[in-house]
């Protein structure tokens, strides 16, 4: 067994890893970027090392400075987590060839097979898997794109090779869409994944979507834990997942866990995975395999009592899956909602800002896993996500009544969240037959009942907080004859000053006034791109630029008709909640 493990991730999922570590006498390390040093995985790691500023790409996505700091702080292996470096197969392949560090997850050649798809898609045929039809090699120009449109009909998907969790994604409704929505899915591959390969497939109008989670030892030993019924996405994000999947036979169950096992043997692929299917009219086709842990694996292990991530750790480790496939047992059913910080009457906005109040629902049948507190900060510069509700009772009718009570229950404050939206859920016919599919949300549901319950069960977010970050100062101290370099916050003549009764005083300055007509930021982020210029005439409704927050691209739309009489920003910059982007006039 491993002595000490680094944890390659932020936020509740790093703190989910950890606590197995901790039940297995396992040592922890963290790592943490400069808006991340007082977060909650940081608190909970037995040792902490800072890895870069704010920016992922130059923290949690800097692959050097993670592995250095693995081997200064004497870690024996890494534990990627999901996003960031997860299903990154170079990364994991400069894991394995380190002396003294192993890669908690697939072998970097398993990852680089099913990890980019359109591999994946191939070897999924092999297997005997249907798969949906599509190119199994990258597309690179928009001649092609146009042509794979006329051969399956529209719409088709542009997909990010590295992608998943619908990050990468594109829809091409028309070839008049295809090479803004080419150039939108290469963008965000790299941006999230650093790869820009994209590959194309028919678009299914109105699936299911399953999954079915697999774990696979060193011993030619694989299993599946059963299914999750993960239909319900914004965006082609999830947000309410659950298992088992109301919607499937018994039959069609089997087929599907079995289909599963066959790729993942193809692949001789080790450890944890996820091996994703569409369902559409009785018939399954393979999408992808999520080659590490999934946001959503709770489910799972509450509904077999499998501890998945223990899992993890022990056959990278080495050791033998100590249950056979018939042993695995599904019992009960579970549901997991994703608290984001989002404003679901806007689109599911990312809306960043202050936890004035924090108070999630505890008793029976209530799991949460999350990593903050009251009085933390929810910042722009990651994904939007608070913690996790995961529910479960002994069936779906008493999982969703004891899902109404914790929600009810679960109090936050300072921020707009997702929990109106799911106590919506929790009364909506569709939903609660299981009916739903992934057009549900985007395409069907009512935007005014959506808006309605926010405004019966949100509450108003509070001011903007824009960079309250405190300075930091640099110094060296000696303890015990030992020198430590420390990290000091705050201002030192200040702090000093206060220690002995002198006051400091504060500039006041206030917010400037926007502009009459002025189009403002509703989060934090980048400026992508801006579709307008000065003296263009614009219409209600019209995309006048694009905003990246938390890590996905946000249209921003015109409120009303005018002239473009001032831009402010250009492509690139940063901008915080309330910025004027647009002035019309």
């Amino acid at each position: 067994m491993f002595d000490k493990i680094l944890v390659a991730n932020r936020g509740e999922i790093a703190v989910r890893i950890m606590v197995a570590c901790e039940e297995l006498g396992v040592d922890t390390v963290a790592i943490y970027s400069e808006a991340d040093r007082n977060t909650g995985h940081v608190n909970y790691a037995d040792e902490a090392y800072n890895v870069g500023p704010a920016p992922a790409s130059e923290s949690y996505l800097d692959q050097e400075t993670i592995i250095e700091t693995a081997r200064q702080a004497d870690a024996d292996a890494i534990h990627p987590g999901y996003g960031f470096l997860a299903e990154n197969a170079g990364f994991a392949r400069r894991v394995e060839e380190t002396d003294g560090l192993t890669w908690i997850g697939p072998p970097s050649d398993a990852m680089e097979q099913l990890g980019e798809k359109t591999k994946a898609r191939s070897i999924m045929t092999e297997a005997d898997v249907p798969v949906v039809p599509g190119t199994n090699e990258p597309v690179e120009s928009v001649e092609e794109v146009r042509e794979l449109g006329d051969k399956y009909g529209y719409p088709i998907a542009i997909k990010a090779e590295g992608g998943g969790g619908g990050r990468g994604m594109k829809i091409v409704h028309s070839e008049e869409n295809v090479e803004d929505t080419l150039e939108s899915a290469k963008r965000e591959g790299d941006a999230y994944f650093g790869n820009d390969s994209v590959y194309v497939e028919k678009y299914l109008e109105a699936p299911k979507h399953i999954e079915v989670q697999v774990l696979a030892d060193e011993h030619g030993n694989v299993r599946h834990l059963g299914e999750r019924e993960c239909s319900l996405q914004r965006r082609h994000q999830k947000v309410i997942e659950e298992a088992p999947s109301p919607a499937l036979s018994d039959e069609l169950r089997e087929q599907i866990g079995e289909a599963a096992r066959r790729g993942v043997s193809e692949a001789e692929y080790t450890n944890a995975g996820t091996v994703e299917f569409l369902v559409e009219d009785g018939e399954f086709f393979f999408m992808e395999v999520n080659t590490r842990i999934q946001v959503e694996h709770t489910v799972t292990e509450e509904v077999t009592g499998l501890d998945i991530v223990r899992w993890q750790i022990l056959v990278s480790a080495g050791e033998e899956l100590a249950f056979d496939q018939e042993s695995v047992e599904i019992e009960g059913h579970a549901i997991e909602y994703r608290i984001n910080a989002e404003n679901p009457a806007n689109d599911f906005t990312p809306m960043p800002g202050l936890l004035e109040t924090y108070n999630p629902p505890s008793s029976i049948g209530i799991r949460l896993d999350h990593a903050i507190n009251q009085g933390d900060e929810i910042g722009g510069d990651y994904d939007s996500m608070i913690g996790k509700l995961i529910v479960d009772a002994p069936d779906r009718e008493q999982c969703l009544e004891r899902s109404k009570r914790a929600l009810k229950h679960f109090t936050v404050e300072g921020v707009h969240t997702t929990i109106p939206f799911h106590r919506m859920m929790l009364d909506d016919d569709v939903f609660v037959a299981g009916e739903h599919t992934t057009k549900y949300l985007d395409e069907e549901l009512d935007e005014e009942d959506i808006a309605a319950a926010v405004e019966q069960w949100g509450s108003e977010p509070g001011p903007a907080t824009g960079n309250t970050a405190a300075a930091t100062h640099e110094m060296t101290v000696e303890v015990d004859s030992k020198k430590f370099d420390v990290l000091v916050e705050g201002d030192l003549k200040s702090t000093a000053a206060a220690g002995t009764g002198a006051e400091t005083g504060s500039s006041g300055d206030s917010a400037s006034q926007q502009a009459a007509g002025a189009i403002a930021a509703e989060m934090q982020g980048t400026i992508l791109s801006v579709k307008v210029s000065e003296g263009d005439e614009v219409d209600q409704g019209d995309v006048v630029c694009v905003l990246e927050a938390m890590k996905m691209e946000n249209d921003v739309v015109a409120s009303t008709s005018g002239t473009v009489a001032d831009i402010p920003i250009a492509e690139g910059d940063s901008v915080d909640m309330g910025d004027t982007l647009i002035v019309l006039e």
